[in-house]
């Protein structure tokens, strides 16, 4: 199945640039593992905030869950996720 995911970094402002420059290369190298292993397949940013956009691909929604709680992030960030199905057209 493929999710829409969109994301949003609430991390508090007040958070030291020490703690947010490792939590932020732990988002990266967790995120390439994911692209490894086929679950992210495309990331966008969003200008003018501190979001993203992402396309991931997982077994069920169960799985798609256990992959974005895995990020480093996870607990400042606001989730939404849209299940995708095929258009007709795209079946084609």
């Amino acid at each position: 199945m493929e999710f829409l995911v969109r994301t949003e970094n609430l991390l508090p402002v007040d958070t030291s640039d020490e703690i947010r420059e490792k939590l932020r290369a732990a988002e990266r190298e967790r995120a390439m593992e994911l692209r490894e292993a086929g679950i992210l397949k495309r990331l966008w940013r969003v200008p003018g905030r501190n979001a993203t956009i992402g396309l991931y691909e997982a077994v069920d929604p169960a799985a798609l869950h256990d992959a974005l709680t895995s990020l480093p992030m996870w607990k400042w960030m606001d989730v939404s996720v849209e299940a995708l199905a095929a258009h007709p057209q795209e079946r084609a």
